[in-house]
């Protein structure tokens, strides 16, 4: 069922012993709109939880380090960011989750769903919900969030962002957030196992459809000779799309059991999120991802025949 902002602030103060899952392979936003709503529910005297199926990687960790852990038996579970259960990764099925904040079109509504479509990051939508409920946001509140908004926009180079994601995010700056630290973390400071696995990832990379599909892969023995893994392949996904003439920019991701993961990038001429759905995944028109249950070779071969019968389409 669709509820509204204040349906939504009114439900979380009716509620306690809250638990507030975040999808799997986390990223700046669904960690943002995470540690910023549980911040939010203890300045209300709530007892709660974020917890993500998936290791979080080092650098996020200004965003619950302050937090003192407390174990407890949920009584309601939300989950942010999280457009479908299957994105929780190894907590699919885990809970019932009673409450779903998201923006994602591809949203499948598996609970009480506050979903704004028209906002680039889920952390613009949870500020909306932390003013419904009265907290007052503070700095670590507005770090949370604005990194969400930042990671989300591509520090807000993406079309989707609007005048009022620059207005939210200037409220969270008035707040105290760490604006300039925030971008310089998430988008120009590498580890040198990243640094080295980039290296090895671009020059994997290939291109197909007369050079309009670019694919990167990334396998296990990749994570090996670099010392990386997977939590550091966040930054990988937006290089594809840097190639000009690219309008599909894809990396897969080879996962230890054999299996893999596809990450979307798209320009207006391609639906990403379309494309994703294909194959069982969803996201947003310029940035989605899919899943798949077999090997890198077998699943960059459907996505390259699927690429080419959509760009097809487009002559």
């Amino acid at each position: 069922m669709r509820i509204s902002v204040e349906e939504c602030a009114n439900l979380l103060k009716e509620q306690d012993n809250i638990l507030i899952l975040t999808h799997a392979h986390p990223d700046g936003d669904t960690l943002g709109c995470g540690f910023a709503l549980c911040r939010g529910l203890m300045k209300l005297g709530k007892i709660c939880a974020v917890e993500n199926a998936d290791e979080i990687p080092k650098k996020y960790s200004y965003m619950y380090n302050d937090i003192v852990p407390i174990k407890f038996k949920p009584k309601y579970v939300v989950a942010v960011d999280v457009a479908t259960e299957t994105l929780l990764g190894d907590f699919e099925g885990k809970y019932h989750i009673d409450m779903c904040i998201d923006h994602h079109t591809t949203n499948t509504e598996y609970a009480d769903n506050l979903l704004l479509e028209d906002v680039p990051a889920a952390s613009e939508t949870m500020l909306k919900v932390l003013e419904a409920l009265g907290v007052e946001v503070d700095k670590g509140i507005a770090n949370c969030l604005y990194t969400g908004i930042t990671t989300d926009t591509g520090c807000f180079r993406y079309a989707s962002t609007t005048a009022d994601t620059y207005r939210a995010a200037a409220r969270l700056i008035d707040a105290g957030a760490d604006n300039g630290t925030i971008n310089r973390v998430m988008f120009e400071t590498k580890t040198k196992t990243y640094a080295r696995l980039e290296r090895l990832a671009l020059d994997s990379m290939r291109f197909y459809a007369d050079e309009k599909v670019a694919i990167i892969t990334v396998t296990q023995e990749m994570y090996k000779l670099t010392g990386s893994n997977e939590q550091e392949t966040e930054a990988l996904a937006p290089l594809t799309r840097q190639i000009e003439g690219v309008e599909v920019g894809i990396t897969i991701r080879e996962k230890a059991n054999g299996t893999c993961k596809a990450s979307i990038r798209t320009f207006e001429s391609v639906n990403a999120a379309q494309l994703a759905k294909e194959f069982g995944g969803g996201g947003h028109p310029q940035a989605a991802a899919c899943q798949f249950d077999c090997g890198v070779k077998e699943a960059r071969e459907m996505l390259v025949e699927k690429c080419q019968e959509i760009l097809g389409k487009e002559e």
